[in-house]
């Protein structure tokens, strides 16, 4: 069985899907598209990072968007595939929105508002650089909770991207002084994140509770795909809780590695990664040796099969 994964925040670079947008016409009207729903000008920010905005989350989450869509659709003209054949989706943070529009539960202008709210909501749910984020080399979600515990440090786990990468959110100095004590307790690599804000955490749970109300009015679309969530890592197909999971991810953990054994306990066993800079395949497989992947991030890999 196949299933397809999207990146998050993170992913992001200079000039991503520039093979796509000059190979393929279907390209050029995806962006033309997006760009009307969002009224953003989406690939002057891609293509020549106007005014140093393709970091900037407010618009660094619907590039990425609609890149990975972009992707998605040429991948699935060029080799003949058909949605309906999949399985299971998933995506990492926004990368679950991603998911949801590629299996036809979202249509592209609801994804599209939303993420745009959504990079708004999250660039301004603090002053910038108050709270901050860093991946830790080594340990595992456990060994990171009973650091933080042991040492009473007011920090969360916002990612548990693998089983030796944690991300961890909190305020800036508090980030600073753990950068020791972690290294004390074995981790291997300490690692402060270039994001303006401490996503995944409880300083994002006013920005939650506005973003709710507008996922509240999305128009979801039944069908046979299943998502597996990053709120819970459980598999959903009914919109009901897709909705409510949607609605409690922004500050609350996100849980990849429980996310994709569960792929493996449902018995897949081919995954497409598809989105910028392939940053998902490491994790993947740091998580499980059970999968064939490939990854689709250039019109090269369009040509690329399973070993």
């Amino acid at each position: 069985m196949t299933s397809f994964v999207f990146p998050g925040q993170g992913s992001q670079s200079l000039g991503m899907v520039k093979d796509f947008y000059d190979n393929f016409e279907l390209a050029k009207l995806i962006f033309e598209e997006i760009e009307d729903y969002t009224q953003i000008n989406i690939r002057k920010i891609i293509f020549e990072n106007y005014e140093n905005n393709l970091n900037l989350t407010k618009f660094t989450q619907i590039c990425i968007f609609a890149s990975s869509y972009i992707i998605f659709k040429i991948f699935i003209k060029e080799r003949g595939y058909s949605v309906k054949d999949t399985n299971v989706m998933m995506g990492h943070s926004l990368g679950e929105y991603t998911a949801l529009t590629c299996s036809n539960k979202l249509s592209l202008k609801d994804c599209s508002i939303i993420l745009k709210k959504r990079g708004e909501l999250m660039n301004d749910a603090i002053d910038p650089n108050i709270t901050g984020m860093a991946a830790l080399i080594g340990k595992d979600a456990k060994d990171v909770e009973n650091i933080i515990e042991e040492n009473q440090l007011n920090l969360e786990i916002a990612n548990d991207n693998s089983p030796m990468q944690i991300v961890i959110s909190g305020m800036t100095d508090e980030i600073e002084k753990s950068k020791n004590i972690f290294l004390k307790n074995n981790i291997k690599k300490f690692v402060k994140l270039n994001v303006s804000a401490a996503f995944h955490s409880k300083f994002m749970i006013e920005a939650q509770k506005i973003l709710s109300k507008n996922i509240d009015n999305l128009n979801f679309i039944e069908n046979d795909i299943q998502i597996i969530s990053n709120y819970d890592s459980n598999i959903y197909k009914d919109s009901a809780s897709i909705k409510y999971n949607l609605q409690n991810q922004m500050a609350n953990r996100v849980n990849w590695t429980q996310s994709i054994k569960k792929l493996e306990e449902v018995g897949e066993n081919i995954i497409i990664e598809i989105g910028p800079n392939k940053v998902l395949s490491g994790l993947i497989n740091r998580i499980s040796k059970k999968f064939d992947i490939i990854s689709i991030d250039k019109t090269s890999d369009l040509k690329n099969e399973f070993k």
